[in-house]
């Protein structure tokens, strides 16, 4: 290690550090409870994969709508107030799902969704250049990975709570000797008792979860944190100009849009691709919690690797990883094809934070403008899985069962994502060139 260059997380900002990645965790959670509502508002209220995926696009679109004018108020005043408005809305959507699930409205569970990442966009957009923020520069990248680390631990205990306290108590989902489910065969009166049932059960984890981001956002008030606020007053239309002129920010972008749909696609659509096995939706999601389980591993692995290894390099062997497993999840049929599905999450690790962190590097006080475009980048999460869900509702398609083949586009994903590390790689190297010719 070369001398002079500082502790990933120098002392000073130990308890700041610990306080920020805590919300690494519970924007995870809050990703990861939501992805089965997918499956189970399709079963529940009968209606097609396409629509059900409107979940994704309400709770991914919610980034991209605040992402900007979170970034906006960060810059005004600071990280720490940005923070602070990102739990009161994230608190308010969970609380939202009191009355939507009173009123069995699935536009009003969107809509409580949609508000809830208005907070996790005020959250990503300032947590992330926050930790980036908290030491030397030279250790950005580590410690990003390593605050990022604890997102999956977050997503893991949604998807366990997903499993355990709602998949395995819903009605619906109930099935025969042969695996088929026994919900569509029920009269009016009993689906509607089910329904109001199985609703309360998707409502209370997020009335609890609204509770639990208000103990956060008390102890982040009361803690003295060092706060960051920008001396750049440029017209921001001057700044995302700027931004653009920047190959690896603007490239960063597009990757991590195209990133952000591969992983809510492998991570949404497993329980159809088990389903289609005939694997109920708790058992299912007990693959989703071995591929969570996976990811968490390989991102503190993929941490430690970036001590030895350039970001870019790493990050192109990982996405060839990714679209090896994707294939795999295309073409073999069976629990093979399960299997290749699950070891993808191994190779997304590595990716959100070290996209991130490339396409900030050296942007200075322009970082708060840039980690909105990133954020922004989120919406990959809204546009694809309902694309995904539509090619799902095919049935087959070139003789090859639908769920397979709509891996397709996670494929695509890695594609973008091994092209941009390439480039990044080939950028660094003419940099170097012109610098050392000057």
């Amino acid at each position: 290690m070369k001398e002079g260059i500082s502790k990933v997380v120098e002392r000073k900002h130990l308890l700041s550090f610990i306080l920020i990645t805590s919300l690494f965790a519970l924007w995870g959670f809050a990703n990861d409870i939501t992805n089965p509502l997918v499956a189970a508002f399709r079963t529940l209220l009968e209606i097609s994969n396409a629509k059900a995926s409107l979940v994704q696009l309400a709770f991914y679109g919610g980034y991209f709508t605040m992402a900007l004018p979170a970034a906006l108020f960060a810059r005004k005043y600071s990280y720490k107030k940005g923070i602070m408005v990102g739990l009161v809305l994230y608190a308010t959507g969970a609380f939202l799902f009191y009355p939507a699930a009173k009123f069995e409205i699935f536009s009003f569970f969107l809509i409580a969704l949609y508000i809830l990442t208005f907070g996790l966009a005020f959250l990503e957009t300032t947590a992330n250049p926050y930790i980036l923020s908290m030491g030397n520069s030279e250790t950005a990248t580590r410690r990003l990975n390593l605050a990022q680390s604890f997102n999956p631990i977050g997503s893991l205990t949604g998807m366990v709570i997903a499993s355990k306290l709602i998949l395995d108590a819903l009605i619906s989902d109930e099935r025969d000797a042969a695996g088929n489910l026994l919900y569509p065969l029920k009269s009016a009166v009993e689906k509607a008792e089910i329904r109001a049932h199985d609703l309360i059960i998707i409502r209370n984890p997020y009335l609890l979860l609204g509770m639990a981001v208000l103990v956060i956002l008390i102890l982040i008030w009361i803690h003295k944190m060092t706060e960051y606020k920008s001396s750049d007053h440029s017209n921001v239309a001057v700044v995302f100009k700027r931004l653009l002129k920047i190959q690896r920010y603007r490239e960063g972008v597009i990757a991590q849009t195209f990133y952000v749909a591969a992983q809510i696609m492998c991570w949404t659509f497993i329980i159809q691709y088990a389903e289609n096995l005939g694997i109920n939706k708790a058992t299912a999601q007990n693959y989703n919690i071995m591929a969570m389980s996976l990811f968490v591993s390989s991102r503190f692995i993929s941490t430690a690797l970036l001590k030895y290894i350039n970001p870019d390099k790493l990050l192109k062997f990982f996405a060839i990883g990714g679209m090896i497993t994707t294939a795999g999840t295309i073409f073999i049929l069976g629990m093979g094809g399960l299997y290749c599905l699950i070891a993808t999450s191994a190779f997304m690790s590595l990716m959100f934070p070290t996209i991130y962190a490339i396409s900030l590097a050296g942007l200075g006080d322009d970082v708060k403008l840039g980690a909105a475009g990133l954020i922004m980048a989120i919406v990959g999460g809204a546009l694809m899985p309902p694309l995904q869900g539509a090619i799902i509702d095919l049935d087959i398609v070139f003789n090859i069962p639908a769920e397979n083949i709509s891996f397709i586009l996670p494929f695509v994903c890695f594609v973008v994502v091994a092209i941009f590390a390439y480039r990044c790689r080939k950028y660094d190297v003419l940099k170097l060139h012109l610098n050392n010719n000057r």
